[in-house]
């Protein structure tokens, strides 16, 4: 058995990011044990275990007696299993049966199961990003996530099934055909897309179709409110089929977060905008990431790119929503623990349902013969009062559904638009909005800050009045008339106008303001 040092390379996952860092394996004479030494969690350190008995398995010598593993930076936090196999080739190259300057060439990844398995791992995309962006060659990961890793262009992918073919492989041997039982060691085979509901079974509600359209083109938060049963929910449905598919940045985005997450289902790059429904009793954590010790990704991450929903929002915890505001403003949820901070991407539609009182049928909106609310005002206003003024300041679109009448629901043969021509209308104004901020970092209207709005993309005198005398009223905060501004923008764009005119903006003040409900 050799003395010696070896080194090679693994990634450790903070937030969304891959950071690589280097695996020292040390193998000396002297008292019996096994330490890793780097701000290494309790997964990292049970390394120990399972390396051992992979090696065994593997038909290798387990080196010892005195081995010694240390990870730097030793300042970044390291969490997980993904590091096993990094460790356990480090350790065999440093005892001299695997070549060292061949596995100090690789970054590693992968978690080693008890009978010398590769077991796949969470966030393999991110790792070949950060591999990449290291500098390094090739990566090494389980034979399962390569299909993944392979979305990163610009880098070799090897992948292996087990412990004694990572060390043939970096033995220059052939890999031995090991007989294990596969199932479910694969990545699962791709699927198709789930089918994108289409926005005619929506009957009636031509008002919340044309808020879904403006929500759609200009990057907008949308807030509905009217009894159960008037299709709230099939309309955010629908959101997501008006967006645009997303570009190439957006998809690795996206991809890479949902990898992360372990909710990546058979490595296929995810084109479609996602589309996030969390139940009512999401806590804190739950929606805006963290949690103790390891910041975990949120449901507003995971709706990067996509429209968040929030059903019956008054339901939700207040904390939950309020941290909302947040990831609304900056597009992105820091996370600050005592050892670390990380920042998930957090760019998102927003939509939010509720009824007009705690038994729905309140606020007229049931219509005539509809059974009478039984809410007390003092119910309706401490239902109302659950979505903070602060949060609906920030949202852009405010609509009212009423109960659709028989001809409304139109049965037989509907003539309600379909959502391919309403997409086809999204696209074109986006591609308006994406022409007149050519070289800026922002693409639709409700990315531009507020100062660059009344700086470079202001109203006319004119145009500009209805929103001068709702200012003047108290109708809308300062912040408020931004959004407006930008609502004006995104109703000139659908219509093809260069610039919002006077009835631009009234529209967008009719949207901001919603009905006496959503009056703010």
């Amino acid at each position: 058995m050799s003395e010696g040092v070896a080194r090679t390379r693994g990634v450790v996952l903070l937030g969304v990011d891959g950071h690589v860092i280097g695996v020292e394996a040390h193998v000396s004479i002297g008292v019996s044990g096994f330490s890793v030494v780097g701000m290494a969690d309790k997964l990292v350190g049970e390394a120990r275990d399972r390396c051992r008995s992979a090696v065994l398995n593997s038909r290798l010598e387990w080196p010892g007696p005195k081995n010694t593993v240390g990870l730097s930076p030793a300042e970044l936090p390291k969490r997980g299993p993904t590091l096993d196999l990094a460790i356990a080739l480090a350790l065999l190259a440093a005892s001299g049966q695997a070549p060292r300057d061949a596995v100090a060439e690789l970054v590693v990844v992968g978690e080693l199961g008890l009978d010398g398995r590769v077991r796949p791992v969470r966030g393999a995309l991110v790792a070949a990003l950060a591999a990449r962006s290291a500098g390094a060659r090739r990566i090494v990961v389980p034979r399962a996530n390569v299909q993944e890793a392979s979305l990163v262009p610009g880098i070799e992918v090897v992948g292996v099934r087990t412990l004694a073919g990572a060390v043939a492989l970096v033995r220059g041997d052939d890999v031995p055909d090991v007989e294990l039982d596969d199932s479910g060691d694969d990545a699962a085979p791709l699927s198709q897309p789930p089918a994108v509901p289409d926005l005619a079974d929506v009957r009636g509600q031509h008002a919340a179709r044309a808020a879904l359209e403006l929500a759609a083109a200009g990057g907008h938060h949308l807030a509905m409110t009217g009894p159960p049963g008037v299709g709230k929910t099939m309309l955010a449905e629908r959101l997501p089929g008006l967006l645009p598919p997303l570009d190439e940045q957006a998809s690795l985005e996206v991809t890479a977060i949902h990898s992360v997450a372990g909710r990546l289902e058979g490595g296929r790059l995810i084109t479609v905008p996602p589309f996030e429904s969390p139940h009512h009793t999401a806590t804190h954590a739950a929606m805006v990431g963290g949690g103790s010790g390891v910041a975990r990704i949120g449901l507003v991450s995971l709706a990067h790119r996509g429209v968040l929903f929030l059903d019956e929002a008054p339901e939700f915890d207040s904390n939950a929503l309020d941290a909302l505001r947040q990831p609304l403003e900056s597009g992105e949820m820091v996370v600050s623990r005592s050892a670390f901070t990380v920042r998930f991407p957090a760019r998102f539609h927003l939509v939010l349902a509720m009824n007009p009182c705690p038994c729905g049928r309140g606020g007229g909106l049931a219509g005539p013969g509809a059974p009478v609310c039984t809410c007390s005002p003092v119910q309706r206003r401490r239902y109302l009062s659950r979505i903070s003024g602060p949060l609906l300041d920030r949202v852009d679109l405010r609509v009212l559904l009423v109960r659709p009448t028989l001809a409304d629901l139109e049965f037989g043969v509907s003539t309600a638009e379909p959502t391919a021509a309403v997409a086809a209308r999204v696209l074109e104004a986006r591609e308006r909005a994406a022409r007149r901020y050519a070289g800026t970092p922002w693409r639709v209207n409700a990315d531009v800050p507020g100062p660059v709005v009344r700086r470079r993309f202001g109203l006319d005198p004119e145009a500009g009045a209805p929103l001068s005398d709702a200012l003047s009223r108290g109708v809308v905060s300062a912040r408020g008339a931004d959004r407006v501004v930008r609502v004006a923008w995104t109703v000139a764009d659908l219509a093809g106008r260069d610039r919002p005119s006077r009835a631009d903006v009234g529209a967008a003040l009719l949207h901001r303001d919603g009905g006496s409900l959503w009056a703010a």
